[in-house]
């Protein structure tokens, strides 16, 4: 495949719509402001489909997360968006206790295909719902799929794949690279959940991050490229999560920075340290370190500038991990 066009990576997510909805007549948007859409991904996709596949609700998470869990049960492959993925809070039992764990309750007999959507992420000045990332929060209940894409290839492909799994999967997307461009391939293709992508390849330290801190971690790895090799992996899902790929770069490194927009206590970078611990202890020559928001709540305005993850924090654990 050669990409021979760029797209943003909203534009990206569109396309995903637009090919899915054409290929399979099952697959519908449900969600708020999405006809006239408040955010780029689905600007014309009522024109094309209609209003019965892309469906405007009253602004009622539960409402509109049941209704999709309903349509799933009937056959039907429905998207839900929520608008900010905070909001998804508000349907905390259907995301939370009912839609990931339905296949398991109810004996393996009904698959549970739906997909539920939303941007998150520090850096916007809009605070709490709207930036808080809940992937911490998702991966802690069995049963749902979690991803959140770095690139506009990455954005298509996992949510093509995220459409066609039987599983309920929750997409993240953050919202300050909404209009950030990268090349996509014109051919069909998908990126599987679960896969990391090793973004940079280096030997002397792993840097594991995810959505807009990918960007962040690459960009401290051309600055320290002249002192040390970085490599960047991206686990584009955080569940299933690819350990295996985060093992193999360990085995060369020896030493690993996890950098996590999430809250620091019992996130997804504590996570990954308790699977580092119990599964690649031996590999380490250095404690692991972990960039993540502080256990605090997100600051609306300037202030969320001094709690997320920065280029310059990740540096300095980078350097705490090296010297080490």
């Amino acid at each position: 495949m050669k990409p021979d066009r760029e797209l943003t990576l909203s534009e990206a997510i569109r396309e995903a719509y637009v090919e899915e909805m054409r290929r399979d007549e099952r697959v519908f948007l449900i969600g708020t402001s999405i006809q006239a859409p408040t955010f780029p991904h689905t600007k014309g996709l009522a024109d094309e489909f209609g209003e019965g596949r892309v469906l405007d609700t009253p602004i009622s998470e539960p409402g509109m997360t049941g209704c999709a869990m309903g349509a799933a049960l009937e056959g039907l492959r429905p998207v839900v968006d929520y608008m900010y993925a905070g909001f998804a809070y508000c349907a905390g039992s259907e995301v939370f206790l009912q839609a990931g764990q339905y296949h398991f309750l109810h004996g393996s007999q009904h698959p549970l295909p739906m997909v539920m959507v939303g941007t998150c992420g520090v850096g916007r000045r809009v605070a709490n719902e709207h930036a808080t990332l809940p992937y911490g929060a998702l991966i802690h209940h069995p049963g749902l799929k979690v991803c959140m894409p770095s690139t506009p290839y990455d954005a298509k492909g996992l949510m093509k794949a995220a459409i066609r799994d039987d599983n309920p999967v929750f997409f993240l997307w953050h919202t300050s690279m909404m209009m950030q461009k990268g090349p996509v391939p014109n051919e069909d293709y998908i990126v599987p959940l679960g896969v990391a992508d090793i973004k940079r390849s280096g030997s002397d330290l792993t840097i594991l991050a995810s959505g807009l801190q990918v960007g962040n971690a690459l960009k401290v790895a051309d600055k320290l490229a002249r002192e040390v090799s970085i490599e960047v992996i991206d686990p584009r899902s955080f569940e299933p999560f690819d350990r295996d790929t985060l093992m193999r770069s360990l085995e060369k490194t020896h030493r690993l920075v996890i950098v996590d927009e999430d809250f620091e206590r019992g996130g997804f970078a504590a996570e990954v340290m308790a699977q580092v611990m119990e599964h690649g202890y031996d590999l380490l020559d250095a404690p692991v370190k972990r960039v993540c928001h502080p256990h605090f709540p997100v600051p609306g305005g300037y202030i969320d500038s001094y709690t997320m993850p920065t280029p310059e924090r990740i540096e300095a654990a980078a350097r705490e991990a090296l010297g080490a």
